[in-house]
């Protein structure tokens, strides 16, 4: 299957930094001008996986990989209600930026184009820009805020979003269940959920009741046998009701996992701090040691934000590191059933390595 995307005349877009740093393209997607924070992936595929994960609510990715688009976008297809292709219901990256969008794809499985997907959802690109250049540039001085301006329309002044709290923009309005064949039962507090974590619960035989961030499951009175605090954008510190709740579970020894930013919340309510990181981890390559075994796994990444070592309890220990520098990349407490990691076992994109950590969890239910 190949198909041409509407490109004849694309008009200007500018990237400009908060640094006054500017990076000139072509526009694709939807013709609008946006603002938020730029990041940098540079991760290798996996690009509508990404694009819908909603940790990256608020943010201008930058893609490192030279070509985009070339593979299409798959159709919408839902099983047991849950997207298929995709980690959310649309995209959450307010805007991307590419090296080179291709304008032929080719799959087995493409429905349309990057461009035309991304008009659908509202959200432009910028293609034509050097992503060495700016990856290098955001290496040396941190994630920084910018803006797209596309025909001078200016959007306005920088936005911050990890000011505000993102968690209540991504997470779900209401409860959902979604069943599986065993007994056992996990409640999901949805800070921003991605779709692969809900099924590698599923596959395993273990049902979901998916809350809001915060959502008061402790006394609501739905019976279950562990929670799950699921990954999500933006400042840890800002989610306080999710804290509080974190808190109680842990009070009542509950067997509690937590992935990404899960991994942060779990750890505030512990008593730690996090704080922000120069320009983050958005891979799929990221090496992580655990530091029971010395095994090293390759991981799938993407925060900002990351657990202070020196402020974790003396009752807990750090679980897993990242090989690279040294961050914390996981916390277990010493005795109890909770532990969390900062990477994403369930991949979507990446290697499956650490989707063990699962049945892990489910052990203690």
């Amino acid at each position: 299957m190949s198909h041409v995307t509407r490109q004849t005349s694309a008009p200007r877009a500018d990237l400009i930094l908060e640094d006054g740093t500017k990076f000139s393209g072509k526009l694709f997607g939807a013709q609008k001008s946006v603002r938020g924070e730029v990041v940098f992936n540079t991760g290798m595929m996996g690009y509508p996986q990404t694009m819908t994960d909603p940790s990256y609510e608020g943010q201008i990715l930058v893609f490192t990989y030279p070509l985009l688009g070339n593979y299409g976008i798959p159709g919408d297809k839902k099983i047991n209600g849950i997207e298929e292709n995709f980690e959310s219901e649309k995209i959450h990256t307010t805007a991307i930026i590419v090296s080179e969008y291709s304008e032929k794809f080719s799959h087995f499985a493409a429905k349309k184009s990057l461009g035309d997907w991304m008009e659908e959802n509202d959200v432009p690109g910028i293609t034509g820009i050097d992503t060495r250049a700016l990856t290098q540039h955001l290496r040396t001085n941190g994630a920084m805020l910018g803006k797209i301006v596309v025909n001078k329309e200016d959007p306005g002044k920088f936005f911050d979003p990890n000011k505000i709290n993102l968690v209540a923009q991504v997470s779900t309005k209401a409860p959902k269940t979604y069943k599986a064949s065993g007994k056992k039962t996990v409640i999901l507090v949805d800070c921003g959920i991605k779709n692969n974590s809900i099924k590698n619960f599923l596959n395993r035989g273990v049902s979901v009741i998916r809350v809001p961030w915060n959502y008061n499951f402790l006394d609501k009175g739905p019976k279950f046998d562990g929670v799950f605090l699921s990954n999500g954008p933006g400042d840890p510190m800002l989610v306080t009701e999710t804290h509080e709740l974190v808190r109680k579970t842990l009070k009542k020894k509950i067997p509690t996992f937590g992935i990404c930013l899960g991994n942060q919340l779990m750890s505030i309510a512990a008593g730690a701090k996090t704080y922000k990181l120069k320009f983050g981890h958005r891979s799929q390559n990221q090496p992580c040691m655990n530091l029971e075994d010395k095994r090293c796994y390759i991981t799938s990444q993407n925060h900002g934000f990351a657990v202070n070592e020196k402020t974790i309890p003396k009752d807990w220990k750090v679980y897993f590191e990242n090989v690279n520098d040294g961050t914390v990349e996981g916390v277990k407490h010493k005795s109890l059933p909770f532990f969390a990691v900062q990477f994403h076992p369930e991949s979507t994109p990446g290697p499956v390595d650490t989707e063990f950590l699962f049945d892990e969890f489910i052990k203690f239910l």
